[in-house]
């Protein structure tokens, strides 16, 4: 079997101890990146196997042979944010290190017949960007030898004596290589005062120790292929025949189980009361019943979806609220539960604000908890406690919606005891026409809902009627309620960016009756956790689509109602002139055309390469644009299509 000879052992150790600086810490630290086992705060916080860095660093420098037990320990580690930067600079004096000499030295042991494999092998475990900013690789026909170099020919050709823990600089160490506490490989990670700049190492989870609380989707591996809503009521206004409906069954096709996660209910227009929407209680057959409706029946099914999946469903006493029905699980689970598709089709048919009240006001009781990957949800009751009172045969009610089970006994008296709320996995859209035969919204449901222009978002392109390259990307429930500072992505690490690009527009809606709030405010910062953006460009993306979805809606009336007191130009001209402005911010400082500044697509992507970004214009500059031409035109204006 062929093993890299001790020349070639030698000439490594050499090149080693010349290129890098401490080159025992800077050793301990590789040993420690490869023994990492978890990882959390987008990368940065490392858990790592003890055991298995003792392994390593007695096979490389400990020139004995023993047989070696390690007790298992796992440290913590936080990298500093230029780590990769800092250990350059510090540890290999600016350049990057040629990786054959450093495997070589560290893995010497290993039978060899090529350098390309082993490689390969460390690239993989320490990651591709790691490798690339820090090491540089040349194919190199290594020196072979048909026998192993042991670690007694080492051990003589150093002029070992009484110890025979080896350093770079061929001296020796009483102490051995695995002893955490004394040799320079482990001890120097958590001691020296240089290294803090990289690292920071610890012998307990810190996080956990301080309740630190990592609650936000950067520290989750979320499927990328699913997209988080930042609310759980969408409504989809478009000129008929545009695919609404469709869209909204195609999203729950993509859970796998269109019959179980996805119901239509077409919205009648004589609709005026909860109980149209969610049933009612009826004594006309001499008893006290409830009647239940499709929709009722398939909240109810949304709930057991929890209950199958092994989340708990219980009473807890919470701080400041008392006894609450809570629905505990943590993160994994969540993959496992889709999200259940509530189809209201011409929803405006009817006055929402009558018929849709209670689920409404319920919708901004929603509460996530969250406590590093565990979760709490907590919300008020649509079908209050009262009405499982006065039930007479509350057996039948239960199989009418579906909790007949032994499996959902426990559940069930909880519902009877706290009521019936919406569950987290319950996501509603209205499809929504604006003609002279429906209701408007007043802002009441806009404020609850993400309205979407659909004919904007997701264009009817004829040409691509055969044969599309794009599709949407696959929505999923929201799994937060609010925002803490933890929870922000590293573009907008304190939400400075976003709190003062809002505050701008907000400035401008002074005076007006569509001056914004808290509510507004928390919601783009539950927008961009959601989203998630990597760049400023993708950080505005998720601000035009919040000014689509939450703020323009929100806009009509005429040209008295279309003014500020800061200027004479109507509210619509002196937010374009805003968002030119803000937006330019993001693009090319020697692009001079603010008319089309161009930002990434967030809910569509390439079907053939779904790394390719589709560009689209700013949706919200069109927009205002095109709401000022019909006020010009005909006195009055609106969002809607």
């Amino acid at each position: 079997m062929p093993y890299i000879s001790i020349e070639r052992i030698i000439t490594a150790r050499d090149y080693i101890n010349d290129n890098v600086n401490k080159p025992e810490t800077f050793s301990g630290l590789i040993f420690f990146l490869l023994s990492v086992k978890n990882k959390k705060l987008d990368g940065r916080y490392l858990e790592a196997d003890m055991a298995k860095f003792c392994d390593f660093a007695d096979k490389a420098f400990y020139l004995k042979d023993i047989q070696q037990n390690y007790s298992s320990k796992t440290w913590y580690a936080l990298l500093s944010s230029d780590w990769l930067q800092s250990i350059l600079t510090v540890y290999l004096k600016g350049k990057k290190l040629k990786v054959n000499n450093l495997l070589i030295s560290l893995f010497w042991y290993r039978e060899c017949d090529s350098l390309d494999k082993l490689v390969e092998e460390f690239k993989r475990n320490i990651g591709n960007e790691v490798f690339d900013f820090l090491f540089n690789y040349e194919t190199e026909n290594v020196h072979i030898s048909p026998i192993v170099c042991t670690r007694a020919d080492l051990f003589a050709r150093y002029s070992g004596d009484s110890n025979y823990t080896i350093k770079f600089g061929n001296t020796f160490l009483a102490k051995q290589a695995s002893d955490l506490s004394g040799a320079p490989f482990g001890q120097t990670l958590y001691s020296s005062q240089e290294i803090k700049k990289t690292i920071s190492v610890f012998d307990f989870d810190f996080i956990d120790k301080f309740n630190l609380g990592i609650n936000s989707k950067q520290y989750f591996d979320l499927d990328v292929g699913e997209l988080r809503l930042s609310k759980p009521f969408i409504l989809l206004a478009g000129i008929s025949g545009t695919g609404k409906t469709r869209f909204v069954r195609e999203q729950a096709k993509a859970s796998g189980s269109l019959s179980e996660t996805y119901c239509l209910t077409s919205v009648r227009p004589d609709w005026h009361e909860p109980s149209d929407l969610l049933g009612y209680i009826s004594r006309l057959s001499g008893k006290t019943e409830y009647i239940t409706t499709d929709v009722l029946n398939f909240i109810a099914k949304a709930w057991k979806a929890l209950v199958d999946a092994g989340l708990d469903i219980k009473p807890q006493v919470i701080e400041g609220y008392g006894e609450r029905l809570c629905v505990c699980g943590n993160f994994s689970q969540l993959e496992n539960i889709p999200p259940f598709w509530l189809c209201l089709d011409e929803m405006n048919l009817a006055p929402v604000e009558q018929y849709f009240a209670d689920y409404l006001s319920v919708l901004e009781t929603r509460e996530w908890h969250w406590n590093d990957k565990t979760f709490k949800y907590l919300t008020d009751p649509l079908l209050k406690p009262s009405i499982f009172i006065q039930i007479q045969n509350s057996t039948e009610f239960r199989q009418q919606l579906g909790f007949e089970g032994s499996q959902y006994d426990e559940v069930w008296e909880a519902f009877s005891k706290f009521g019936l709320g919406i569950p987290f996995n319950l996501l509603v859209a209205g499809t929504v026409n604006m003609d002279e035969t429906t209701h408007g919204f007043s802002r009441k449901v806009i404020d609850r809902a993400l309205s979407f222009d659909f004919g904007e978002f997701f264009p009817n392109i004829f040409h691509e009627y055969f044969q599309s390259n794009i599709k949407n990307k696959t929505l999923s429930y929201p799994i937060w309620s609010y925002v803490s500072l933890s929870a922000l992505p590293e573009i907008d690490q304190d939400g400075t960016k976003t709190v003062t690009f809002l505050d701008a527009v907000n400035k401008l809606l002074d005076n007006t009756p569509f001056k914004l709030a808290y509510r507004a405010l928390n919601e783009l910062l539950l927008a961009v956790v959601s989203q998630s953006p990597t760049s400023d460009k993708d950080l505005l993306a998720v601000w035009d689509d919040f000014l689509m979805c939450k703020v323009l809606p929100r806009i009509e009336g005429d040209g008295d109602k279309l003014v500020n007191t800061q200027s004479e130009d109507s509210l619509l001209k002196q937010l374009v002139i805003l968002l030119e402005q803000e937006f330019s911010k993001f693009e090319d400082s020697s692009a001079s055309d603010t008319q089309n500044i161009d930002r990434p697509d967030l809910l569509r992507e390439f079907r053939e390469d779904e790394n390719d970004i589709i560009n689209v214009p700013c949706r919200s500059l069109a927009k205002l644009k095109w709401m000022q031409i019909r006020l010009e035109n005909s006195g009055f204006t609106s969002f809607w299509p």
